[in-house]
């Protein structure tokens, strides 16, 4: 009987569960969102640079570390340098969450078969549509411009220390203007193929584990888990993308972080910047940042999963008592 609930509670079952509407994904995905990228934005603006770090390499010098780099932006920047890029995350956020979500719920019921139920693999299936999806619509342009801005290593004690872009609407302007609007979605393949592996795994596996959790726990079969148990497997859920493709988040944010040169094909540009890392920073160079980007997604994971969850129940219990007094 247990098995029959949480399978119930996992599936995209029309019959016994009234449609979200998409104002609620909007809102509870934004709240999420901009938890998520409060918290976590430092770990991701560490990862940018040690991605894009190589002049120690060329000295013969060991990289820095995570905790190394973090204390260099802190010393040279102040602790504000570590939220270079916010503007820009935080503007993109609610559309993006919004996006992922509500695209997430479209694309599972759209596989899902005449009894609503969608096995694992169509769970797979939808995430990585849903990643495709935020990253052509939202997630490229974004950051195009954070990576510009997470690159700068201006000091922001100093006001005579003018950096080449003020902030995220000057930058994306700039951007526009200097190098065409076409600059703003370098490396969209890459940011597409990141999020779709990303979200194709966090997904399967956060239904899955939550799947699990209400199997063995009947009481929670036809309502949320504790705010805990949900922090918990999104945690667990959003640090297994990262491994599976870290070498893409390294060449994108090479690739992003570049001005684009005359006559340069999106190709021609991947292969250059492939092979070069290859030559002058061996194979260890595809995984830099990793660690800070596993602590920055699946913490955020954690985050918007709990956060989300917990908004979209408010959400749904203020439907449910605005139609009741409407009925009465």
């Amino acid at each position: 009987m247990s098995n029959t609930k949480a399978t119930a509670a996992t599936s995209s079952t029309k019959a016994d569960k009234p449609k979200v509407p998409l104002m609620t994904h909007l809102v509870a995905g934004g709240f999420a969102g901009l938890a998520e990228a409060c918290v976590c934005h430092p770990l991701d603006t560490i990862k940018v640079r040690m991605q894009l770090s190589k002049s120690r390499k060329a000295r013969g010098l060991k990289p820095l570390g995570p905790f190394a780099t973090a204390r260099q932006i802190v010393a040279r920047e102040t602790p504000m340098g570590l939220y270079k890029g916010l503007g820009a995350v935080v503007t993109g956020i609610v559309p993006k969450m919004a996006i992922r979500f509500a695209s997430f719920e479209a694309y599972k019921s759209a596989l899902s078969d005449k009894n609503g139920k969608l096995a694992p693999k169509g769970v797979f299936l939808a995430g990585l549509l849903a990643g495709a999806t935020e990253a052509v619509l939202v997630v490229s342009p974004m950051e195009v411009v954070k990576i510009r801005l997470q690159a700068q290593q201006h000091s922001l004690a100093d006001p005579l220390d003018i950096p080449k872009y003020r902030n995220a609407a000057h930058a994306a302007f700039t951007i526009v203007r200097e190098e065409g609007i076409s600059t703003l979605y370098r490396g969209v393949a890459l940011t597409a193929l990141r999020q779709a592996t990303n979200q194709g795994v966090n997904f399967t596996a956060y239904q899955e584990f939550k799947r699990l959790a209400k199997e063995y726990q009947p009481q929670y079969a036809a309502t949320e888990l504790p705010s805990w148990q949900t922090m918990v497997l999104g945690l667990i859920s959003g640090a297994m993308g990262p491994f599976s493709n870290a070498p893409i988040d390294t060449i994108k944010t090479r690739i992003q972080k570049a001005s684009k040169e005359p006559g340069e094909t999106a190709l021609s540009r991947f292969t250059k910047v492939t092979v070069s890392m290859f030559k002058e920073e061996g194979p260890a160079a595809f995984y830099k940042g990793i660690l800070p980007r596993v602590m920055r997604v699946a913490p955020g994971q954690a985050i918007v999963f709990t956060v989300y969850e917990r908004v979209k129940t408010i959400l749904d219990s203020l439907s449910t008592a605005e139609s009741a007094e409407i009925d009465a």
